[in-house]
């Protein structure tokens, strides 16, 4: 019964989105625990669509979103580990280093298929898709 509670939390918790707002490097705001991760969510990530960068990657590696959604990025890493970036391929957006329970939040107006990567770890790899 826990683990079903736990699922559907997760799951409501990934595929929410929101409409308002733009890309913020705050950390703070209500605690969120994604599949065991405990980050600071700042209230302009409530209602974005989560990509957890976890075992240097990012999960899920593709999301689909609709134009004016909101992504953010939470570093779910072991304290320690190297900081990560979202940077996108085309240089469109890049966030700072995000140490480890960091977030980084950027909204999406446009439709197309974004590529992006970490900075650092190049082979770290995805695709934000706007409709």
């Amino acid at each position: 019964m826990r683990a079903t509670r736990f699922a559907w939390g997760a799951s409501l918790a990934l595929t929410v989105a929101g409409v308002v707002g733009c890309f913020s490097e705050r950390t703070s705001g209500p605690g969120v625990d994604l599949a065991g991760c405990s980050a600071q969510l700042p209230s302009e990530a409530f209602g974005t669509t989560i990509v957890i960068i976890r075992d240097f990657a990012f999960a899920p590696a593709q999301v689909r979103v609709r134009s004016g959604t909101k992504v953010t990025w939470v570093n779910c890493e072991a304290p320690g580990t190297d900081s990560h970036t979202s940077t996108a391929d085309a240089g469109s957006w890049t966030s700072p280093l995000l140490a480890s329970g960091t977030t980084y939040t950027q909204e999406f107006a446009t439709t197309g298929a974004f590529a992006y990567h970490c900075e650092p770890h190049p082979g770290m790899m995805g695709t934000v898709t706007v409709e």
